[in-house]
């Protein structure tokens, strides 16, 4: 017990428990508008930002934000380009996402021990005063946006066409939607790593739906889900010394497990 007294690992719970509410919310967003798949193109441009940071000797975490904003702008001007086949804007951008990141980590062999890090999440044991305060803005922001337009995010998730028709500036809210995500992966990377980012978006979010029985309960269901996950991930990871984010991702498949057994159960 005497790592919950630990100064690193208060800061990695603080900053979990930040993330934990700010990804799965938005990746219940993303799952309903069949856009689940951003997150891991988002992480691997995080990821080149991060490389470059290292590079340059600048803020890892704020190049790696500045990369996945950049990245959302792109991805919904492809998206609009290709409106039949949207998925290709995603894997457009991974590919130069990961082509990028490969490129730097050439350039700068000294620093790739402390990019790779950033892959799995063993960054979190890290997390200094400069990292909470970017998680915590982050989580502002995001609740912020999300509370102020709750009625326009819902109309635009579950249907973005009527949304259009009834007047909504769609276009505005979309690369807002992708800046909040682009947000929230480039703040999540330190906590579970650009591999697995994807799995805290959208694992809740998949527990959520199977649970819920309106849109109100799937909100607040991701969100405790998530942190369950996350914080009784770090502390199992802490105690038996295992990798924070690998922790956090096996205890969501296994929520997602129970939740869709459970369900069965009670309908049968």
């Amino acid at each position: 017990m005497d790592i919950l007294t630990a100064e690193f690992f208060q800061r990695a719970l603080i900053g979990g428990a930040l993330i934990a509410v700010t990804a799965p919310l938005m990746g219940l967003f993303l799952v309903l508008r069949r856009l689940a798949m951003i997150g891991d193109t988002l992480a691997h441009v995080s990821i080149a930002g991060v490389a470059l940071g290292f590079l340059i000797h600048a803020y890892p975490v704020a190049v790696g934000l500045l990369f996945a904003i950049l990245a959302s702008f792109a991805i919904e001007w492809l998206r609009r380009k290709y409106r039949t086949y949207a998925e290709l804007s995603l894997a457009i951008i991974m590919s130069g996402g990961i082509a990028l990141a490969s490129l730097l980590f050439t350039m700068g062999k000294g620093f790739n021990a402390n990019v790779t890090s950033y892959f799995v999440g063993g960054s979190i044991y890290t997390l200094n005063s400069t990292d909470l305060m970017v998680i915590a803005g982050v989580t502002v922001i995001v609740l912020t946006m999300v509370l102020i337009h709750k009625k326009e995010l819902f109309l635009l998730t579950f249907d973005e066409e009527a949304a259009a028709v009834s007047g909504l500036p769609v276009k505005y809210f979309n690369i807002m939607m992708s800046i909040l995500t682009a947000l929230v992966i480039s703040a999540s990377i330190k906590i579970v790593g650009a591999l697995l980012v994807s799995a805290l978006l959208v694992i809740p979010a998949a527990c959520g739906l199977v649970l819920s029985r309106s849109f109100k309960q799937a909100v607040i269901l991701v969100v405790i889900i998530g942190e369950v996950a996350v914080l009784a991930g770090l502390w199992i990871a802490g105690v038996a010394n295992l990798a924070p984010g690998g922790t956090i991702v096996l205890l969501l498949i296994g929520i997602l497990a129970v939740s869709i057994t459970t369900t069965r159960i009670m309908r049968a």
